[in-house]
């Protein structure tokens, strides 16, 4: 399809000779359309040319060339340039490239380019709880968005089973371990054991002496200590996988921290050979403050066991040489702004190629918090992800018996609405805001909500199911949409693909699912202002195969964010 940005940009260059390219990133939409398809703000350029923003938009105004078949109308409103694009151009265009049999919005972008993403990565022998929805799903999102527009795409599950907790959960096990079924109830039973040697170690100094032998008898191999973490790390696996299989969420790698034991000796070698790595009370630390960061970067603990610093050091030269990354996204939240400034500037210790620690790239994200706060294993007070999707189905499966008892498959319709709801309300709001855990606001299926864009892509299948066949795309007659309805969604499918790249260039999600729900909205009102089914063939031909459209783009946006859609609901 034609780049209407791009062709403006050209003909501004052409007028004040700066590049096309960068003139691009200044056009804007309105949110007025009376204001125009695109704007283009004069204020970037006053400072540069020296004149006031409305001289320098009269200004290319006079030069620059207008192509009618591209922009009808060209207008100056203060230091604005208002373009108007083509209507029958814009239509055609984005009709008959739906019409194709390729999958709308795909991109070639990111051919030749590969991506790391590291999400979800739960602490083994701990609940799944709401606070990793967000990594999981966030990650998740960005996983299937940068695929889709061509990159090769690894997502990692950088598991959290290994460090100073499991010395004390191993402590716990071999004190208490014959008290609990942990084979039948896995998690649940772990924690209650993680509890309470919690507890124990704050009334018992020898106790939590122990728990930091653990740790070091682990790294060094010990067996007995290597066979209980076998077996609790592969419990928790089992447990983890049913809450992924119930939000979909797949990956490529499960290496976790313990992975990188037998690489963290590289490490610290490298790190000695710079000079860099010095003596601190015992333990040995990168001093970072030439650098701007207070805190130094501990590598190794006063008792020579290592931190989640060295293992992430390893992991990143482990993954630039096996995956020989372009960008490498580390998916956890805010809390740990810090700890990874300080990963990212030692990595420029390790001698790695320049493109690796510049693809580097934290993407922190807003916490879930209780009413009452944090949440937190260590104290029992957290809500369990597993409790929260079946509560989320069971909800959904009331409202269909309330409003379609007949309805066929109600169990798989109220599994993809309830799981739709949870994670579109999770990745609808801006990642970096925090969000305090109310049932019926997660649960919520009213208002702008992800059953909300299922409810909309069902009503365009109804529709379809009112004719006998799909128009082609060369019987549809263009001027039959170019009403304020139909051309509010032609103008947001054009911006599908665009909207994608948006989302890789800031790493947020939420811009793909509110641009879902703007879509549902301009439907809605598509629907309620015009007859779709109607004696006039060539008129219901246009707006079944725009309803069509609709359906078609909703449907892969929902599924890019991790959703799935009803066929009926």
């Amino acid at each position: 399809m034609t780049d209407f940005k791009l062709e403006i940009a050209k003909q501004i260059a052409k007028a004040i000779n700066i590049d096309e390219l960068e003139l691009k990133t200044y056009i804007e939409e309105p949110k007025d359309t009376k204001n125009g398809d695109y704007a283009f703000p004069c204020f970037r350029l006053a400072k540069e040319l020296k004149k006031a923003p409305p001289q320098i938009a009269n200004e290319i105004k006079e030069k620059i060339e207008i192509d009618n078949k591209t922009v009808e109308k060209l207008e100056i409103a203060g230091g604005y340039l208002n373009f108007y694009i083509n209507k029958e151009l814009l239509a055609k265009e984005v009709i008959e490239e739906i019409g194709k049999e390729n999958e709308y919005g795909k991109s070639s972008l990111g051919n030749g380019k590969n991506v790391v993403i590291d999400y979800s990565s739960p602490n083994i022998a701990k609940p799944f709880h709401i606070g990793h929805l967000r990594s999981t799903v966030i990650g998740g999102a960005l996983y299937n968005i940068y695929k889709y527009l061509g990159y090769n795409t690894i997502g990692i599950n950088h598991l959290g089973d290994y460090g100073t907790q499991f010395g004390k959960l191993l402590e716990g096990y071999k004190l208490w371990g014959k008290e609990y079924n942990i084979e039948q109830d896995p998690i649940n039973e772990l924690t209650k054991i993680y509890i309470r040697i919690n507890e124990a170690c704050k009334q018992d100094e020898n106790i939590l002496n122990a728990c930091r032998e653990n740790f070091k008898k682990l790294e060094e191999g010990d067996k007995e200590s290597v066979e209980i973490w076998q077996k609790i790390r592969s419990l928790s696996l089992k447990e983890f996988q049913k809450i992924y299989d119930l939000l979909g969420s797949k990956f490529d790698s499960w290496n976790g921290e313990a992975f990188y034991q037998d690489k963290m000796a590289e490490i610290i070698e490298i790190l000695e050979k710079t000079g860099k790595l010095e003596k601190s009370q015992g333990a040995e630390i990168v001093d970072l403050s030439e650098k701007g960061i207070k805190t130094p970067c501990i590598i190794k603990k006063s008792n020579d066991s290592t931190t989640y610093a060295t293992r992430d050091l390893a992991a990143i030269m482990y993954r630039a040489r096996t995956y020989d990354f372009d960008k490498a996204l580390y998916l956890t939240s805010y809390e740990q702004v810090l700890h990874f400034k300080q990963v990212f500037e030692v990595a420029k210790l390790l001698g790695l190629e320049e493109k690796y620690t510049k693809g580097l790239e934290h993407v922190p994200f807003g916490m879930i918090l209780l009413p009452t706060g944090k949440m937190s294993t260590r104290e029992g007070n957290i809500v369990k992800l597993e409790e929260l999707l079946n509560e989320a189905i069971q909800r959904a499966k009331e409202i269909i018996e309330q409003k379609n008892p007949e309805l066929e498959n109600k169990e798989e319709v109220a599994k993809k609405v309830g799981i739709g709801a949870v994670i579109f309300s999770d990745l609808s709001a801006s990642r970096l805001k925090d969000e305090i855990f109310e049932w019926d606001k997660i649960l919520n299926f009213q208002g702008e909500t992800g059953p909300y864009i299922q409810y909309t892509y069902v009503r365009t299948r109804s529709l379809l199911e009112k004719v006998e066949t799909l128009p082609k795309t060369e019987e549809i007659k263009i001027e039959n949409l170019q009403d304020e309805y139909s051309m509010k969604i032609i103008k947001l499918i054009y911006s599908f693909e665009d909207k994608l790249k948006e989302v890789t260039q800031k790493e947020e999600p939420s811009i793909l699912a509110k641009y879902l729900i703007d879509l549902a909205k301009a439907f809605s009102s598509f629907y309620n202002e015009n007859k779709i089914i109607s004696e006039n063939k060539q008129m219901q031909d246009a707006r079944i195969y725009l309803s069509y459209s609709v359906g078609k783009v909703l449907k892969k946006g929902a599924e890019l964010l991790g959703m799935q859609m009803p066929e009926k609901m």
